[in-house]
Parts: C-alpha cells; sequence; structure tokens
C-alpha cells in the first residue's frame, strides 16, 4: 500500500521558521482552527489512513513509476535523467493525491459543498474528480485568461458535475481566482470548506497538502535505489505554490548528499514584469493569509504576475519552501517561457512523453544542468503532470496549430 506517513513540522502555530501562520481576522482563525482539529483527529486513524491509501492504489493508480529518459540523456550528455511520472496519475497530475485527502476531510467534517480556485485547471478536475466519488458539491473559481487556455479542463470539471465560476477581475489568472473562491467560502464557512491546491494558505493547509503529497518522495525514495541502485544526486521540482516539490522533496530532506532544486517561471525575463520569480526576487510579506517569500508593491500589496504555466502564476509561495530557501536546504532557480517551450518539446520528440508546462520549468533545468554533471551522476524530475491540457496552446504559440 501507498506510504501516508506524516511530518511533525511545523510548529504548533503552523509556522516554518518565520513563514506560515494565521494572519486572519479572529473568527476565520477559529474555522481554521476547527480545520486543523478535524485533521489532526484523522489523519493517524486506520480508517482514515487505510481508505486514503485503498484509493491511491486502486484510484489513482500509485504508485506512479519513476522512468530512466535514456534517450533524452544521451542527447544531453552527462548526468542520467530520471522522471517521477506523476503524470500517470488518474486526472493527469499529482493534484489528485491532496485533493482526496481534502475531500475525504470534508467528508469527515460533514460538509456539503467543496469551494477551489485553479490555475490550469488540474486542482480543479482532481478536486471535482475527489468531490463526484465522496458524494459532496463542488465549486471551482478559475480566471477567464486561463479558462480559455486551458479549456479541455474547463470541461472535464463540468463533466464531473463541478460548477466552474469565471473570474474576470483583476489580471483574471490565478492569484484572482483565489480571491474569489475564498470570498465564496466566507459566505458560508459553516456548510463548505475551502479546498487550497497548494501548500500555502492559512495554516493547516501548508501542512496538510504538504502531508498529503508526500507519497510522491516516500515512493521516489525507494523507487530511484532500486532502479539505478542510489539516490539521486539532484532532485528537480517546478515551483509555483510548490505542493509537487514539497511532495518530492519532503522524504529527501535529512539526506544531506542530494541536493534539491526547485523551479520557478523566469517568463519573459526576471528584468521584466512578465515574470513569477517569487523565491528569487520576492520579500517577506502576508498574502491569503499566511507570511512567506511575496512579489509585492512598496505598500505590501501582491504584483501582477506572470507565466506561460498557468498553474505557477502566484505572487506568494509555500511557507515551508521559504524556511528551506533560508536554511540553504533547497536552491530555487528560474527557467524562461522559451526555455519551457523548448523542454516541452524536447520530452515530447525525445521520449514520447507530452509534459504539462508547469513541469517542463523543471524539465528545463535538468536539460541545463545534465550537460555539467557526470555521466555516473543522476538527477530525478518530478514530472508533476501530463500536457493534454496544453497542447492547444502550444500549437498556437508554435505556429503549428
Amino acid at each position: 500500500m501507498s506510504s501516508t506517513d506524516f511530518l511533525p513540522m511545523p510548529d504548533s502555530d503552523g509556522f516554518f521558521g518565520e513563514y506560515g501562520g494565521q494572519h486572519l481576522p479572529p473568527e476565520l482563525k477559529a474555522i481554521m482552527d476547527d480545520i486543523d482539529k478535524a485533521y489532526r483527529e484523522i489523519k493517524d486513524t486506520d480508517q482514515f489512513k487505510n481508505e486514503l491509501a485503498d484509493l491511491l492504489d486502486h484510484f489513482v493508480g500509485r504508485p506512479s513509476p519513476i522512468y530512466h529518459a535514456k534517450n533524452l540523456s544521451n542527447k544531453l550528455g552527462g548526468a542520467q535523467i530520471y522522471l517521477k511520472r506523476e503524470d500517470l496519475n488518474h486526472t493527469g497530475a499529482h493534484k489528485i493525491n491532496h485533493c482526496l485527502g481534502e475531500a475525504l476531510l470534508a467528508k469527515h467534517m460533514g460538509k456539503t459543498k467543496v469551494l477551489a480556485e485553479t490555475g490550469a485547471g488540474q486542482h480543479g478536475v482532481a478536486l471535482a474528480t475527489a468531490c463526484s466519488l465522496v458524494g459532496i458539491d463542488c465549486e471551482i473559481h478559475m480566471g477567464e485568461v486561463d479558462v480559455k487556455k486551458e479549456h479541455p479542463n474547463v470541461i472535464r470539471m463540468k463533466i464531473l458535475g463541478a460548477k466552474v465560476i469565471t473570474v474576470t477581475r483583476g489580471t483574471k489568472t490565478l492569484k484572482d481566482a483565489v480571491d474569489s473562491a475564498f470570498e465564496a467560502y466566507l459566505a458560508d464557512p459553516i456548510n463548505s470548506i475551502y479546498a487550497i491546491g497548494s501548500v500555502v494558505g492559512p495554516h493547516p493547509f501548508p501542512m496538510m497538502v504538504r502531508d498529503f503529497q508526500s507519497v510522491v518522495g516516500y515512493e521516489a525514495r525507494d523507487q530511484i535505489q532500486d532502479l539505478a541502485g542510489s539516490l539521486p544526486d539532484y532532485l528537480v521540482a517546478c515551483v509555483g505554490g510548490g505542493s509537487n516539490a514539497m511532495g518530492l522533496f519532503t522524504a529527501f530532506l535529512d539526506d544531506k548528499e542530494v541536493r534539491m532544486v526547485g523551479v520557478e517561471p523566469s517568463g519573459k525575463g526576471i528584468e521584466t514584469p512578465d515574470h513569477a520569480a517569487t523565491m528569487t526576487l520576492g520579500k517577506p510579506g502576508v498574502i491569503h493569509g499566511f507570511s512567506c517569500y511575496l512579489l509585492q508593491d512598496d505598500q505590501g500589496e501582491p504584483l501582477p504576475v506572470y507565466s506561460i504555466a498557468s498553474g505557477l502564476d502566484y505572487p506568494g509561495v509555500g511557507p515551508q519552501h521559504c524556511y528551506l530557501k533560508d536554511i540553504e536546504r533547497v536552491e530555487y532557480e528560474t527557467a524562461t517561457d522559451k526555455e519551457c517551450l523548448d523542454a516541452f518539446m524536447e520530452l515530447s520528440r525525445t521520449e514520447g512523453i507530452i509534459p504539462a508546462l508547469e513541469s517542463s520549468h523543471a524539465v528545463a533545468y535538468a536539460m541545463r544542468l545534465a550537460p555539467s554533471l557526470s555521466a555516473d551522476q543522476k538527477i530525478l524530475v518530478n514530472l508533476s503532470g501530463r500536457g493534454d491540457k496544453d497542447i492547444d496552446f502550444v500549437a498556437e504559440k508554435l505556429g503549428f496549430a
């Protein structure tokens, strides 16, 4: 059965170092504390762990395999590249791992409705899937830009029974979808629960989503040793909010010989306003009820952000990532839109695997890193999602639509 072990960090107030917590009015803090209490009550019970593990194994299709990308490795020279194939999960990405956990928690709490935001649509599809499975209403808020860009996922959500709310305010992307979904949640917090789609938001969500996603890393740690004979030299994962990266990194945090790299979107260039390089250029601030590195203006308000990958265009980042950056356990790099598209096409044509644009940022960095390493070194990339949702957009972008 899949691992559902859980870790003790953050502290009792929800902080990872100086990041995280609950920056909330008292009435909303009380609601978050109720969710935290319910989660702690059920997370280690045999009933909950067995039900979740059974769904991960028989519904999601875990464990997801690790694949040695020999063609790509040989073409690049240098290190061997391995892929943790989260794209093969039911619904096409890592998001289903925590969505099942959140849906089961909502059921345990007697909620009748689950609300959420989505960027690329993978969280929305996964949550709509989980809600249909457990029999709870689902409402997904999605920016108008992303609705047009990720149309196949919008249709999937509607087929699965979710109500999709198109958000037309602000930049009409992920940050605005979060604002809209949170406001809808505040209108009825008694009967509904807000299922955050990453390791962000007020405590306990960064902890809960991390816990549910840690199955990725625990599987990978055993698999890579069986397949390649040792731990990898590098772990690489894309970072927006940071759930897929935290899922991979968690099991390796004590393995000091394993270097970890989170890859952010530098978009059209970090010298332009069109990027979402939060860890690279942000500074500590508060957004959506928690503290983290934040791209912000002089008044502390979140800046508009951009990425070719809808799931990465968020001005904040998970608080545990911020802590890991400060203690220098994880390095944070960037990849541009062009590098992302090049990696998308390269992996598709050398390995027959079409990656999500989000995941392509991690692939791009691995392609940049591999030639500088020796042939006996190993890079493990979290291929967090498949690119079916992106093919129309990429085809139009590259001119072969």
